[in-house]
């Protein structure tokens, strides 16, 4: 079942359900023709969207939010804070094209910034899903909690079979004691790749997909920090986002880990097709195995496929 498919499903079951855009409809094309008034596009106006959806969400709907995640996180960050954060109310955010997803775009266009902004706002819950199948595992929950979220969205395709999501919960792949990655998003599906070089080269690797990056499995990280070394593999900056919040854990519990940062160090990315960031940047699984050995492999970086949505 793909992201629209399973919005479409749920929106004709359930009547409190109303799709919102600005002016960003690839996720959601053939929804104004099933769903009639409760779609709503309001223009590129990010900001107008979410004050119409605190007030739908007062009035018991779930409203779903599909904009830009540099422009929903960003542009639209005092309306979700205030209008949505502070009541706590059920506006569900959809953003499109975060991360590295934002392949062709300049760093106007690039969103390596917004799990900082949008955990830091209390009530605001956090998730990124591993690929399609993982966020379509996701959604029912996240949508039926009373509480509002922001969802990086990820339609890519793994050959991985997730396990059930729970909120707050971390999804294991496997377990290891050299080295344990934790990541989310659209990097998981290199971070298989980095894994199976690492085991190929006798490495005892385990690997984590952070899947709820707020509430936060704090137990997850916990574990992982018994491994000689933790990963943190994300596509953003490493301030604010998965190496802080293992950091604000291990401080928290009183604990201390060898951990290597593998995100953004404070610079946007260089603008091309998925395949040709992740190689210029070093986020191939190749590059990142390597990264981590110290030295390099005559493994095989599998290709990268372009995404649907490619800029």
């Amino acid at each position: 079942m793909s992201y629209e498919e399973l919005l479409t499903k749920l929106a004709l079951e359930d009547d409190r359900f109303v799709v919102m855009t600005a002016e960003n409809r690839a996720l959601v094309r053939n929804l104004p023709a099933k769903l009639g008034k409760r779609f709503v596009d309001t223009g590129i106006t990010e900001q107008t969207m979410v004050g119409a959806a605190a007030g739908l969400a007062l009035r018991g709907r779930i409203p779903v939010l599909h904009a830009l995640a540099t422009f929903l996180s960003m542009r639209a960050f005092e309306f979700i804070r205030t209008d949505a954060g502070i009541p706590n109310l059920p506006v569900k955010l959809s953003s499109f094209i975060p991360g590295f997803l934002s392949d062709g775009n300049g760093p106007t266009h690039q969103a390596v910034e917004d799990i900082s902004i949008m955990r830091g706002i209390p009530n605001v819950t956090v998730f990124a899903a591993a690929d399609e199948q993982d966020l379509v595992g996701m959604l029912p929950a996240i949508w039926a909690s009373p509480n509002p979220a922001y969802v990086r969205i990820n339609t890519r395709q793994t050959d991985y079979n997730h396990t059930p999501f729970e909120i707050g919960k971390a999804e294991v792949i496997c377990e290891g004691t050299d080295v344990t990655i934790l990541t989310y998003g659209l990097l998981f599906e290199q971070a298989l790749v980095a894994v199976n070089i690492l085991k190929e080269q006798g490495v005892s690797v385990g690997l984590v997909n952070m899947r709820s990056l707020k509430p936060v499995d704090e137990q997850a990280i916990l574990k992982a920090a018994k491994s000689n070394l933790v990963v943190t593999l994300e596509d953003h900056f490493n301030i604010g986002g998965l190496y802080s919040i293992v950091a604000e854990t291990l401080l928290k519990h009183q604990t201390t880990a060898k951990v290597m940062p593998y995100g953004l160090d404070g610079k946007w990315f260089k603008p091309a097709l998925l395949p040709a960031v992740l190689e210029y940047e070093g986020f191939t699984g190749k590059q990142i195995a390597e990264k981590i050995l110290g030295h390099t492999t005559n493994a095989i970086q599998p290709e990268i496929a372009t995404p649907e949505f490619a800029e």
